[in-house]
């Protein structure tokens, strides 16, 4: 089960990301419903599975070779999205996952904190240099980004 919220982020409310480890990430979309997605992340592939859902869903992640990975890629439906993620520590042993798009979504920064549980990340407040809680809005889903729609507030 995943569980997590969503935020969007100002570039001038970032902090400074040099300190942060970070992946570089590109993914593709078979099917977006359910969501069926192809990922890269560094060095490392996976197909994964998600149901419906905002707040919470299921997710199913399977490893991919690298020939997997790019016999499928031609096969996805849109845009196959880039982005780098920095992994940030949070409080309360949580990671903040700052995605700063890249290609078409230039400019489009998301943050995403999972969760252990709904009824944690309900309660959860977010730092201050966090924008826009987007989590119940399902326009900005990676899925709904790659069929090329532009993401609202942008």
């Amino acid at each position: 089960m995943e569980i997590e919220r969503k935020f969007l982020i100002e570039k001038e409310n970032l902090p400074n990301l040099e300190a942060f480890s970070f992946q570089r990430i590109e993914q593709g979309y078979l099917c977006t419903e359910p969501v069926v997605r192809i990922r890269r992340q560094d060095e490392e592939y996976y197909l994964t599975y998600k149901s419906k859902g905002l707040l919470s869903r299921e997710e199913y992640n399977l490893p991919l070779t690298k020939e997997a990975y790019e016999h499928l890629k031609p096969k996805a439906d849109g845009i196959v999205i880039s982005k780098t993620r920095y992994l940030i520590p949070e409080k309360d042993g949580l990671t903040i996952e700052l995605d700063i798009f890249h290609g078409d979504y230039d400019g489009l920064l998301l943050a995403e904190v999972e969760f252990p549980s709904e009824a944690l990340a309900k309660s959860y407040l977010p730092p201050s240099w966090f924008g826009k809680d987007v989590t119940y809005s399902s326009e900005y889903h990676n899925s709904n980004l790659s069929k090329g729609k532009s993401a609202p507030g942008r």
